[in-house]
């Protein structure tokens, strides 16, 4: 099967008013610095927002001030004279670009011209202005009034089964937009409900819940504050959560020890130079973040963690023999865990050669981990996609998790487990509502306060979504917000399953390319962004977002809008479901799109436990924080413990295995310090030397030359798999790079095209993104 145009090479290098040469070069610096200053005062300049950009970004993640759209990460209670970081000013910019894309652009351009465009292309065009219609005549948007988008969408939706539509939202969206979504759908009759988070952290959401009983991490910032040693796996914080980076810089300040394992080195997790430190930025070294850095073999974390544990229970052994204090916390295992011998029985019984060989890591390496582990008194285990985005994903999680209980280290001060979630409001969504599992969601609420009896059928998450598409049984998708075709894996396999819909909307700020794509009937809808000034019948809303580590806060926003035309998100939503759905008394939805304080107060109603006087502590300092039941060392697991899982396999994907006689790689997908998720600001990646390209495949000098290839030589990269679909990609160029020998790396969403979609984590169906098995050959 050929790859549609768009993904191979070429495209990349039209940036607008400029055209380079792709080049590599090491980087040096820091991350923050100079560098990142340069960077943030180049994005205002091209996006034209020089001055009002940077009026804007005064007001970022402060009090009474607007949330970042791009990163999730913890607002501080007293903020930074500065509370943003690099990509969060890239973010920022590019939604208040002043650049525009209504009707006259859309005369110009086809769609079937528009599908050969590349995502940063059609991003950097500008927001839209007015709802559109695709025309199958003309190949083209036109214009269409609000009144017959909303009729002629809830006509077409009133016409399908409801168990043929899928309500899709994108991590941005508003905790009170998220609630209007989510109700709407189980109005209509389903729990079809995908995320984001389904391509991410739905890991987390099932492992952490059936360790600790609850869903996200047990971290606030204050425990970063406290903390003495800091476990990081699989996260990128300098280009993903650069602001995170203040944390870890005051904690390596004090002394704590940052150990972290990651397959690639990456610059925010070596050294950091604060932009906002005048000594730093004027040639005071940079900090140090990570004391120990092990570069562990993509999927090789399992057996690194069980490789830390053996070396704790022998430590735990000899320390027992000699009457001195216990390395294990055994009185906390006795008293709230479950599950310990089996997975000590596990641990013990593994060896270090098999240990050794799945990790990439010595036994020398990890004993130097677990020896300062065993010394400190709180302990934070910091992950990201790097452990959830593989076939036991899950089990990532779960290991974790035990590698913390096995020291009492979860549900005490300046301890506990930090996935670090990855767009802005991702995890709120789930809060309210937003999930395919309808045991998820306080049904008896929702019959009592709306007078209708929710859909029990376990809804579609993202993977299942796009199996509806390929067999027919999904018709129409609705999207709030995100770029749902090039997050996903298989795009050569999903595109024309994506153009046989019978219906496409598409809720967004910007042109992607899940809006060239389109179904039969295809609207797109042009919102509000979070840092738009939304207007209701004349008065200024706010609205509501959750972050990383569980805490609420307000965000109004700053610029003025882009168009007269322009919704906010919750006015759509409540056009849609007007149209679509049955008048029930007990629903308001123009009073609630007229004044969100409404709608905040259905959400108190509906989950009392969390939001109980929502309004009254919408903007308290630091934002409120749900209560975690496991910070109290409350177990709501089925075991009412906290349970310690052993692992089935050290091999984290089992499902896609390495044959050595057919020299596969294991490909690691990442994302470049020129993007944040589908949105791409530019083609360069400072912190590993690359300008002017994403097509590009990051390998070890030792395969480089074992596979008889040499560095900047154009390769083809082609799925190991054996279910008769060929999945390749062209172009890419080899850059010898410090990753472990075995793996190889390449930018997101680009390589998707390489993912099968059957290739996800168990439980959650999370793509298995970070490990998927590939040949290189050179280009003929």
């Amino acid at each position: 099967m050929r790859l549609p145009r768009a993904l191979w090479p070429g495209r990349e290098l039209s940036m607008p008013g400029k055209t380079r040469k792709p080049s590599f070069k090491p980087y040096t610096g820091p991350a923050g610095g100079w560098g990142s200053a340069k960077s943030v005062n180049q994005i205002l300049r091209h996006e034209r927002v020089y001055i009002e950009g940077a009026k804007t970004l005064i007001e970022q993640n402060r009090p009474k001030g607007f949330a970042c759209v791009s990163c999730a990460w913890a607002k501080p209670a007293k903020p930074h004279a500065l509370e943003f970081c690099e990509n969060g000013a890239k973010a920022t910019a590019w939604e208040i670009t002043p650049k525009r894309v209504g009707a006259e652009f859309f005369a110009q351009h086809r769609l079937s011209e528009l599908e050969q465009w590349s995502d940063y292309e059609l991003e950097a065009q500008g927001r839209l202005t007015e709802p559109l219609r695709w025309d199958a005549g003309s190949d083209r948007y036109l214009p269409v009034s609000w009144e017959q988008a909303f009729a002629e969408i809830g006509a077409e939706l009133r016409a399908l089964d409801p168990q043929s539509a899928v309500f899709y939202a994108s991590g941005r969206a508003s905790l009170e937009t998220a609630y209007l979504w989510a109700l709407m759908a189980r109005l209509y009759g389903n729990n079809n409900l995908p995320d984001s988070s389904n391509m991410c952290h739905e890991s987390t959401s099932v492992g952490l819940a059936q360790s600790i009983g609850v869903p996200v991490g047990t971290c606030t910032l204050d425990d970063f504050n406290q903390t003495d040693c800091i476990l990081f796996f699989g996260q990128n914080v300098g280009s993903n959560s650069p602001r995170l980076l203040h944390d870890l810089q005051q904690a390596a300040r004090r002394g704590v020890p940052i150990i972290t394992f990651n397959p690639l080195k990456e610059r925010g997790l070596e050294r950091f130079r604060n932009p906002q430190s005048p000594l730093q930025m004027l040639g005071a070294p940079a900090t140090r973040i990570s004391s120990q850095y092990h570069a562990v073999k993509a999927g090789g974390d399992t057996a690194a963690i069980l490789g830390i544990s053996k070396v704790l229970l022998d430590l735990d052994d000899r320390a027992r023999a000699a009457g001195e204090p216990r390395v294990l916390d055994v009185d906390f295992i006795a008293t709230h865990t479950q599950g310990f011998e089996a997975y000590a029985d596990c641990v013990r019984g593994t060896g270090w050669n098999e240990i050794e060989a799945a990790s990439g890591l010595s036994r020398a390496a990890l004993t130097e981990a677990a020896s300062v582990y065993a010394k400190a008194d709180k302990v934070i285990g910091v992950y990201g996609m790097g452990l959830t985005q593989h076939r036991l994903g899950v089990q990532n999680v779960h290991m974790i998790t035990n590698l913390l209980l096995l020291r009492g280290m979860i549900g005490k001060p300046g301890a506990g487990v930090c996935p670090v979630r990855g767009h802005s409001n991702v995890q709120g969504q789930r809060t309210v509502g937003i999930t395919e599992k309808p045991e998820m969601v306080p049904n008896d609420k929702l019959r009592e306060l709306y007078g209708f009896e929710p859909p029990m059928r376990k809804g579609l998450n993202t993977v299942e979504a796009c199996e509806g598409m390929l067999d027919g049984s999904v018709r129409a998708f609705l999207s709030l917000g995100g770029n749902f075709m090039r997050a996903i894996p298989d795009t050569q396999v999903m595109e024309p399953a994506w153009r046989r819909l019978r219906l496409s909307v598409q809720i967004a700020t910007k042109l992607n390319r899940s809006h060239v794509i389109h179904g039969e009937i295809a609207y797109l809808l042009p919102c509000l962004g979070r840092i738009d000034i939304d207007r209701q019948s004349g008065v200024e809303q706010v609205v509501s977002v959750e972050d990383s580590t569980g805490c609420m806060h307000g965000s109004r926003g700053q610029v003025e809008p882009p168009g007269p035309l322009v919704k906010s998100e919750p006015a759509i939503v409540a056009g849609i479901a007007q149209a679509t759905l049955a008048a029930n008394p007990n629903i308001d939805w123009v009073a609630w799109s007229s004044d969100y304080s409404k709608i905040r107060d259905a959400i108190a109603a509906t989950y009392p436990e969390i939001f109980h006087g929502f309004n009254d502590r919408l903007w308290e300092p630091g934002g409120f924080h749900r209560p975690l039941p496991a910070r109290e060392r409350k177990w709501k697991t089925d075991s009412q413990k906290a349970n310690f899982f052993a692992p089935q396999s050290l091999d984290t994907d089992p499902d896609m295995p390495l044959d050595a006689r057919t020299q596969v790689l294991r490909l690691i997908t990442l994302r470049s310090n020129d993007q944040f998720n589908t949105t791409v600001y530019g083609y360069d990646d400072r912190f590993r030397g690359i300008v002017g390209t994403r097509m590009v495949l990051l390998m070890n000098i030792a395969d480089i030359e074992r596979l008889g290839l040499a560095a900047g030589a154009l390769v083809t990269a082609s799925t190991w798999a054996h279910d008769g679909i060929t999945r390749e990609i062209c172009g890419l160029r080899v850059v010898a790079y410090d990753i472990p020998s075995g793996c190889c790396a390449g930018y997101y969403p680009e390589l998707n095209a390489l993912i099968p979609l059957w290739h996800h984590a168990q439980a959650s169906k999370v793509p298995a993104a970070k490990s998927i098995p590939v040949r290189i050959r050179a280009a003929s």
